[in-house]
């Protein structure tokens, strides 16, 4: 029996995030997305589908090289303009029940304290339904945008990122204990301050006094994403994740991947299944193959080489952009390393060149079919390893309603998509359990901070 995979909508607040050219369909409701109703509307099909959540990406900046004309990004609304997912998921959260709300937040864009107070406040808000991806950047203008000269180096992000979640869990897990909220209104009292540590962080970019200004939200710790794969950005995984996002070009290489991450895992004192692994993928529907490989076509036409050139664009150390046939082997650049090595893995039977990896961002996950060959595809994926999909939209909201309306059906026949949700929190529905496990490195400031009649840490 087949065990149900789980699903995300991957979007992003602005006009063109993935599949770029499509804005200009007649039907693409994208082009509107300042309208809180696009989003307030789209959240609640995709909770009456039954989609696990709703998976908002973003940037600081806008792509390729900082010193350059960025017109190609306005001309296309590529990424630009875009707005705050997290400020957006407050509206979302009120709307619905059940739906998972993931936001992307750059390690470098917000104070660790600040940013930990704002989710707990959504998780709050919520209640339990907030994850986040742990993303550290990368867009050299996106970096001048906090300060910086440029993008922080590849291995020294990931460093940083360390940092930062370090910090976080110590506000998320170690500042409030158990049983400190007590809104006890005959004694008068609303929290037992015995139970409410600051946290006295010192590293060598913050200090952090604490306490964490919000009482434990339901998860505490919201559910946590990455979305590195890189050599870096799969040990980081590893030690952190919940869920990781892969964009693999095949299954077998995301069966590499996935074992690679698991392992890793394991060496870190966790286990394997403590990691689920969701592939982006995009979908053409048709009710037959001829009709499917015919609307392929008309995507086809509608795409934007030129966007998907822009999307993709490495720049090297100079933060200069490198031309589209540039060998990927001659590369050297300080961003989207993943890309590049899995790309390399994927083209086998000549040099692969830079073009490869637009190509690749442009349609090479697509997968095209009747709603039975995509559940067959589908299949292949979850043999693979893959827990889930990122299911990446052409249009919004015609994308998601026409997978839910013809795939998620066949799926669910098939024992591979779930027909009511499991209670409880995020985590709890993914996990069986509301917070972070034992095994989480998080879990060691439980109780950290606590102190004993003498005032020294227990």
């Amino acid at each position: 029996m087949n065990q149900p995979l789980h699903f995300n909508a991957f979007v992003m607040n602005t006009n063109s995030h993935i599949q770029h050219g499509h804005w200009r369909r007649p039907d693409a409701e994208q082009v509107n997305f300042e309208d809180v109703d696009v989003w307030i509307n789209l959240a609640k099909t995709l909770e009456e589908a039954k989609f696990d959540s709703m998976f908002f990406a973003d940037v600081t900046g806008h792509y390729g090289d900082a010193d350059a004309d960025y017109e190609v990004y306005t001309r296309h609304g590529l990424q630009i303009p875009s707005n705050d997912p997290t400020v957006l998921l407050g509206a979302l959260a009120v709307v619905t029940e059940h739906l998972g709300l993931a936001l992307t937040s750059n390690v470098a864009q917000n104070h660790p304290f600040n940013f930990a107070r704002q989710v707990s406040t959504l998780d709050h808000i919520s209640r339990g339904r907030i994850a986040w991806n742990i993303v550290t950047g990368t867009q050299d203008n996106g970096a001048r945008n906090f300060g910086l000269p440029q993008l922080v180096d590849h291995s020294e992000r990931y460093r940083w990122a360390e940092e930062y979640v370090d910090v976080v869990y110590k506000l998320w897990e170690g500042s409030w204990d158990e049983g400190a909220l007590l809104k006890d209104k005959e004694r008068g009292i609303y929290a037992d301050v015995s139970k409410i540590h600051k946290i006295h962080h010192e590293s060598e970019r913050y200090r952090v006094e604490g306490p964490h200004l919000p009482s434990p939200s339901p998860q505490r710790t919201p559910l946590l994403f990455q979305a590195g794969s890189s050599a870096s950005g799969r040990k980081f995984a590893a030690e952190h994740a919940e869920a990781t996002f892969i964009i693999s070009p095949s299954p077998e290489i995301a069966r590499q991947q996935i074992d690679e991450t698991r392992a890793l895992a394991e060496a870190a004192g966790r286990h394997r299944n403590d990691i689920k692994f969701f592939q982006g993928l995009s979908f053409v529907i048709g009710d037959t193959e001829i009709e499917a490989n015919e609307k392929a076509e008309e995507f086809t036409r509608w795409s934007s080489n030129e966007g998907y050139l822009a999307h993709s664009a490495l720049v090297d150390d100079n933060g200069r952009v490198y031309p589209p046939n540039t060998p990927l082997k001659d590369i050297n650049t300080n961003t989207a390393r993943g890309f590049l090595e899995w790309t390399s893995r994927a083209i086998t039977d000549r040099e692969p060149v830079v073009q490869d990896v637009a190509v690749r961002v442009g349609g090479a996950n697509r997968v095209v079919g009747t709603p039975e060959q995509i559940a067959d595809q589908l299949e292949r994926w979850q043999a693979a390893g893959v827990d889930g999909i990122n299911v990446i939209n052409w249009v919004i909201p015609g994308s998601f309603e026409e997978f839910a309306d013809k795939v998620l059906p066949v799926l669910r026949e098939r024992g591979l998509a779930q027909s009511e949700y499991a209670p409880g929190p995020l985590r709890q529905k993914l996990f069986g359990e509301a917070c972070l496990n034992e095994r989480h490195p998080a879990a060691r400031y439980r109780g950290a901070f606590a102190r004993d009649a003498a005032g020294q840490l227990a």
